[in-house]
């Protein structure tokens, strides 16, 4: 009996240990987040720092170089990148009142300078010219394909993380469809129940951000590829097409829409996000918790500077503040506030995860940004966006439709509207109901999403690319790709057939007329 029993054990072990992923050694993995953007860079040092606590050696080229560093983990500085961005675009608030042309094209001209001064940095200079080798290449994913020549240069697979969710740059990397009868475009304020006009809508800005991807950004994301790399090496286009063997997505379906995606494109939404907060510094621990009546938080994101409101704009806001009996906290950027009622305090950055967390805050007023909306709903925080520019408004698009926030639009602010939707996001108990159902459900995952990211990270160093997970798709040209060759063949044929049969019988009876004509003109 005893020795079956150890027989059974032993059986037991053998089949867990199969069960069990292999260990990864520890890979070699270069970071690419070149984005000025804060908030760009939480989601891609939360992955770098969670794989270099795995024993990987990480290394990460970004503006942001860390305070304190820790172990398996080296910084390549590009600061400067932040003032170049404060020269294309001064005042980010500006962009709440330009059109979706401008919009566009001052998104890819952002994406290309950061790409550009990123590859011209003399410490990625030096890097490029090393004899560095690396397994693995990790790059953000935000109009920056000229950044693809880093896995070609150090011959490593390529996984790219987008912190914007899925959008038609990601798409086209890995070959995942995006049906524009319901999926909207991240710059529109559809969702995805969209009626006649809007699928027009969609279709037509789809189809310009494709044409103007092709016309104005793909040949200077080229051109900075061309002359950054050295020869020899294969197109930007054959790059784009097959150098990425993975796509992880700052998304999930409980805070978005449900969309179809090919295997190696996984959601990893909130992977930044503590599960368990962090202690807050005492001043401000002391604040929330001494907020009896609740607390509003209130901050535009880690680009657009609240500082740079108009004045009347700013007066209004403060006006209806100082009519609250809540406690609120402003993300704002100078020393001082102008007028700032008793019940307001300023800081130009609060550890915003952190501060969600705490149970006194009753009310996230925000511009919308993925980060603040997936942080906002984990944490179960209702919230009403001011949206500017981008994904903003798809976002709060979804908050409304979905039941936990309002939009104010920007250009609308006024002491009216925004005390009127204070009042009713704090008055109506449904918001804090379904903001509390969809953290429930977000929580509801059978991994965390950094593990899940950093598995599939593992994943890709295990299987050497992970060749086996790339659609056929990436092969296929536009036209082959959406079967617009056979649909002309299928519906094209009999049209052609039948009308070359129409003219041959038609030519026939004319010819036999005409004949027939001039017999009878001869008699």
């Amino acid at each position: 009996m005893e020795i079956k029993g150890t027989a059974t054990v032993v059986l037991l072990v053998a089949a867990l240990a199969l069960a069990i992923p292999a260990a990864t050694d520890g890979a070699k993995i270069l970071g690419i987040f070149p984005t000025s953007s804060r908030s760009h860079y939480i989601v891609g040092s939360a992955l770098m720092k969670e794989l270099a606590r795995r024993g990987h050696e990480v290394t990460v080229i970004s503006p942001f170089p860390q305070k304190k560093p820790l172990k398996n983990y080296r910084d390549i500085d590009v600061t400067g990148a932040d003032e170049a961005v404060k020269d294309l675009v001064p005042n980010l608030l500006d962009m709440a009142n330009q059109g979706i042309w401008e919009s566009i094209t001052l998104t890819y001209k952002f994406g290309q300078m950061l790409a550009n001064i990123t590859l011209q940095h003399p410490n990625v200079g030096k890097l490029i010219a090393s004899n560095e080798k690396f397994d693995l290449v990790v790059m953000e994913n935000f109009l920056n394909d000229a950044h693809l020549g880093f896995a070609h240069h150090f011959k490593a697979p390529c996984v790219a993380l987008s912190t914007f969710g899925a959008s038609r740059w990601t798409n086209d990397m890995v070959g995942t469809p995006s049906p524009i009868s319901y999926v909207p475009h991240p710059f529109l304020s559809f969702t995805d129940r969209m009626s006649f006009v809007q699928r027009i809508g969609n279709t037509l800005m789809n189809v310009m951000d494709m044409v103007l991807g092709q016309l104005l950004d793909y040949p200077v994301q080229s051109a900075m590829y061309e002359e950054a790399f050295p020869d020899p090496k294969p197109t930007l286009e054959q790059l784009r097409r097959s150098s990425v063997s993975l796509v992880l997505l700052n998304n999930h379906f409980s805070l978005s829409y449900p969309r179809p995606y090919v295997p190696n494109m996984i959601e990893v939404g909130g992977m930044h996000v503590n599960r368990k907060p962090k202690p807050l510094p005492e001043d401000i621990q002391t604040i929330l918790d001494n907020a009896t009546n609740g607390v509003i938080y209130f901050s535009m994101g880690s680009n657009i500077q609240s500082s740079q409101l108009p004045v009347e704009k700013r007066e209004a806001i403060l006006r209806v503040f100082a009519k609250l009996k809540q406690t609120v906290l402003w993300k704002w950027e100078n020393e001082t506030l102008p007028n700032k009622p008793s019940n307001v305090f300023v800081k130009a950055w609060w550890p915003q995860d952190d501060v969600l967390a705490h149970p006194n805050v009753r009310l996230f007023i925000t511009h919308g940004g993925l980060l603040s909306t997936t942080e906002s709903m984990y944490h179960g925080v209702p919230v009403i966006g001011i949206p500017v520019f981008g994904d903003q408004y798809l976002n709060m698009a979804k908050a409304e439709r979905t039941g936990y926030g309002l939009l104010v639009p920007y250009q609308e602010i006024s002491e009216e509207r925004l005390s009127k939707a204070i009042n009713q996001i704090l008055t109506d108990g449904k918001y804090k109901t379904v903001a509390k159902s969809i953290s429930a459900r977000y929580r509801d995952q059978p991994q965390e999403p950094l593990e899940l990211a950093a598995f599939w990270v593992e994943y890709v160093i295990r299987h050497k690319g992970a060749e086996h997970l790339k659609s056929a798709g990436q092969e296929l040209g536009f036209v082959q790709y959406h079967g617009i060759d056979v649909l002309a063949t299928i519906i094209g044929g009999p049209i052609l057939f039948f009308h070359l049969l129409f003219k041959l019988l038609c030519g026939g009876r004319s010819k036999s007329k005409n004949s027939t004509n001039t017999k009878k003109k001869r008699n």
